[in-house]
């Protein structure tokens, strides 16, 4: 009965959808007010009902109701209680009633919290996101129904992938998809602004909140992910360049870039074209990474689906709403004309500089991605584009970035001079220098990636730390500015915090590839063996019975100067449903390194294989992307996002331009 509620209440929700999408676009045409009201009410029915079919397929996984076919195929009765829920996710049409959740969610939030927003535009932003459910909806109940019947119901399901079974993987689903599917608000805006005809200050000022917080849920899902493939998959790294990781960083380079040239409309109203643009571009990159999770075209352990029809279905909604926008995006490219003119040598210019890195970064990735099924369907060959591909092509552009950041933030608005820029940084960059040769004669030779790393984080941090300062003024002394430092707005902390995040990441991911030691071996138990200053003894290995796997479970101490630092347990876990195994490795987090070790396979002639890494800084590479989701925090909680543009509305004619609450 609670199965049959949800289906039923996802066909109303659909049907709503359908009517926000049509009523009040023509309500907004011919200014009809009583047909545009009906936005909002529409989008907060629409959430309402996919939260009930949400909760009721959640209500189905918690109780194991095995006359479901997604319950079955995804759920056991002896897995914890965090994997089912989970699990409600963890599979093609789960995540699909995730998405469209989100996504009515955001309209939703729009509706309640833009009161500010000019009728017409209003109608026609809930509009276009009601046009996205619409099309999601019917690829749902036609192609992926979640609430399927089983005629005859076993007695207990088939489980949840062993890989993802485990809290990263838990929390990693939600965030990314509240970032992917973010981005459709700054879709929706930008196709209203083109249906009227106007990009204006207000604009930019109202979909920068949305296109940041966006990117702060992706900045959170991606490291989550990447956190999990370290310490789940037993290889020891971050960051794969697998074709469902790329489907979520290109998205996020393209929102980065988005937050910067909002910036450019707000305060000079220049830019509008290429903003425009790239609102249209992130969104249906996030399209993108749908249809390459669940086409079947790509082999990933990330991959939800393996069905090219639906994947058909995916690629065809896509076409048309990209399609359909750059259409309109064309047709009326006469009317986002630039008012601000500005030098070379200005923000503006610096803020251009940033996103055109960024997004033809995002574009290296995207071929690089994309070029082994390309080859495939039209040459007939096989290939394969690796790391040393997407390393060679896309540092460079990151380390350009890194080295005109520090700049462009403290060049002033219209025009500039970057010897007058330079004056307070030439120290920065002094300090960065001597850092990066110091980390060069400490690690005797080697690679340059290491100090260059080191120099381009102080430089950034650095600068980020001077930008702050100079923004206290010169008058008063050193209380009187630090009072003004706290009393900065929001969004000046959020970038200074923001910035520094990247140099922080930037320093463990320099540190982690250029310093980390590997050893292999075989180990009898009670075998002692030396790895980079470090002892390690196998003490025991024994098998150990989980909630639904079996574990050989090993017991290795650690030892530095004769001391016992650290005692770990590394696993390999076989689940007996799925039949499958995982590799669970132990580490010893420290602010410094990581200690990663991994039990394998006993051998032929007794002891048992072994994996040792040392990894300096590892967890820095996190933090940073924790740090960086903070900065992004700190900037939505700046009140001029609340309160200033409906203090521009009263000072000047209504336009099509969307004040922020």
């Amino acid at each position: 009965m609670i199965a049959e509620l949800g289906h039923f209440a996802l066909i109303l929700a659909g049907l709503v959808a359908l009517v926000q999408m049509i009523v009040p676009l023509i309500g907004a045409h011919r200014l009809w007010p009583g047909w545009m009201a009906v936005a909002v009410p529409a989008a907060i029915l629409q959430f309402a009902l996919v939260a009930t079919a949400f909760g009721a397929l959640t209500y189905s996984f918690v109780t194991s109701d095995f006359s479901l076919r997604l319950v079955v195929l995804n759920s056991h009765t002896a897995k914890p209680m965090l994997y089912k829920v989970a699990g409600v996710w963890g599979n093609h049409e789960g995540s699909m009633l995730l998405w469209v959740l989100i996504l009515s969610m955001f309209g939703a939030a729009a509706a309640a919290f833009g009161r500010n927003l000019r009728p017409s535009f209003k109608a026609r932003v809930l509009a276009v996101q009601a046009s996205i459910g619409v099309a999601f909806y019917g690829f749902i109940l036609f192609t992926s129904n979640p609430f399927w019947r089983l005629a005859t119901p076993p007695m207990n399901g088939e489980d949840l992938n062993p890989l993802l079974q485990d809290p990263g993987l838990a929390f990693h689903p939600p965030f990314l998809y509240l970032g992917y599917v973010g981005l459709s608000m700054a879709f929706s805006f930008a196709m209203a602004a083109l249906i009227e005809g106007r990009v204006d200050a207000a604009w930019g000022r109202w979909v920068r909140p949305w296109t940041l917080a966006a990117w702060v849920f992706l900045t959170i899902g991606i490291a989550l992910g990447s956190w999990w493939a370290y310490y789940e998959l037993g290889w020891g790294g971050f960051w794969f360049w697998d074709p469902v990781e790329n489907a979520s960083f290109m998205p996020w380079l393209l929102a980065t870039a988005l937050v910067h040239s909002a910036v450019v409309v707000e305060k000079r109203e220049a830019l509008k074209s290429w903003t425009i643009l790239l609102a249209i571009m992130g969104f249906g990159f996030s399209w993108i990474g749908t249809f390459l999770v669940r086409s079947g075209v790509i082999t990933s352990v990330h991959a939800f689906a393996n069905d090219p029809e639906r994947g058909i279905y995916i690629l065809a909604m896509l076409a048309v709403f990209m399609g359909g926008a750059l259409t309109l995006f064309a047709a009326r490219s006469g009317a986002m004309q630039a008012k601000g003119i500005f030098g070379i040598v200005s923000r503006e210019s610096a803020l251009v500089v940033n996103n055109i890195l960024l997004a033809v970064s995002a574009f290296v990735v995207f071929f690089g991605t994309v070029w082994p099924l390309a080859a495939e369907i039209f040459f007939g060959r096989k290939l394969s584009v690796g790391a040393p591909y997407f390393d060679a092509a896309f540092t460079p552009f990151m380390v350009a970035l890194a080295a005109i950041l520090p700049i462009g933030a403290m060049l002033p608005w219209k025009r500039g001079s970057i010897a007058r820029t330079m004056q307070p940084l030439w120290g920065v960059l002094a300090l960065s220098m001597s850092g990066g040769a110091l980390v060069w004669v400490l690690q005797t030779g080697g690679s340059m990636l290491a100090p260059m790393g080191f120099i381009l984080a102080t430089w950034v941090i650095g600068g980020s730390l001077v930008d702050l300062w100079s923004r206290t003024g010169r008058s008063g002394g050193a209380a009187s500015r630090i009072r003004r430092l706290r009393n900065l707005p929001g969004a000046d902390w959020g970038k200074a915090i923001a910035h520094s995040g990247l140099a922080v990441a930037v320093i463990g991911i320099a540190a982690m590839t250029s310093w980390q030691t590997e050893d292999i071996r075989v180990v009898q138990v009670g075998e002692r063996f030396s790895h980079a200053g470090y002892e390690i003894e196998l003490q025991d290995v024994n098998q150990v019975q989980g909630p639904n796997y079996s574990s050989t479970m090993a017991t290795m101490a650690v030892y530095r100067d004769g001391r016992e630092i650290a005692l770990m347990h590394p696993e390999k876990r076989v689940y007996p449903v799925a039949q499958m195994p995982t590799t669970e490795a132990a580490i010893d987090n420290g602010i410094f390194r990581d200690i990663y070790l991994v039990i394998g396979d006993p051998q032929d002639g007794g002891g048992w294989a072994v994996r040792t890494y040392i990894k300096p800084l590892a967890n820095w590479i996190w933090s940073g992307c924790i740090i960086m989701a903070i900065g992004g925090l700190f900037s939505l909680s700046d009140r001029r996002y609340r309160v200033a543009a409906g203090a521009r509305r009263q000072r000047t004619a209504p336009s099509a331009g969307v004040p922020a609450e």
